[in-house]
């Protein structure tokens, strides 16, 4: 089994926290948390994040203002 690193971690993360990661892929994600601080303050600021946008109202944006969002996106993650 290979070792995690930090953008592999980072990327996990959701999954992580829904709970959809396979058993291999899942401890390989806790042994990084275990030994890495920078990850571990990470995952916790998501967390809090998360609990705190839990129960807003979803709001709903134009079609157009979304894919300009997604495409954006894109693009800052291909970089």
């Amino acid at each position: 089994m290979t070792e995690l690193n930090c953008q592999e971690f980072v990327e996990q993360v959701t999954t992580f926290l829904e709970g959809d990661l396979d058993a291999d892929a899942e401890q390989r994600f806790i042994d990084h948390l275990a030994l890495c601080d920078g990850c571990d303050r990470y995952l916790d600021q998501i967390r809090q994040t998360v609990q705190a946008l839990d129960g807003l109202p979803a709001k709903t944006i134009s079609p157009a203002t979304r894919e300009a969002l997604l495409d954006s996106y894109r693009r800052a993650t291909n970089s």
